[in-house]
């Protein structure tokens, strides 16, 4: 057996409203859920993207909740990669740069594809590539 494709992602943060506003209005996912003061969950294409209250996820649930999830959680800076082509690349830089948000690498793979890497308000690293930098 072998996993067809990842549903879902997750990543920590520190503010849930900075994150909402960041993933929102800055990135343009929609919001498909959430839970004052522990998570936000965005359609990602195909997927989920989980933002979460890292201390909130840090908590048991109570012995009688209706969803028994395991705690989990992170410390320090997470890491998120969105495919973009090499077009969807430039129009991303115009848009950030438009939107303030500092584009902190760029480069070319020695492997062939280009990346672009910012900041979301936590400090998690987000990255956007063209799928060919892992020969996709």
């Amino acid at each position: 057996m072998t996993p067809s494709a990842i549903l879902e992602s997750a990543l920590y943060v520190t503010d849930l409203d900075a994150a909402q506003d960041f993933y929102s209005d800055v990135l343009g996912l929609d919001l498909l859920g959430k839970a004052d003061g522990r998570h936000l969950f965005f359609r990602c294409g195909n997927g989920v993207l989980l933002i979460f209250n890292a201390e909130a996820t840090k908590v048991p649930p109570a012995p009688d909740a209706r969803l028994k999830v395991p705690t989990h959680g992170t410390v320090g800076d997470g890491h998120l990669c969105f495919a973009a082509s090499a077009d969807e690349i430039v129009r991303w830089r115009a848009h950030l740069e438009q939107k303030k948000i500092a584009i902190e690498s760029e480069f070319e793979w020695p492997q062939g594809g280009h990346s672009i890497y910012i900041r979301d308000p936590s400090g998690n690293s987000i990255e956007f590539a063209e799928p060919r930098i892992w020969g996709i």
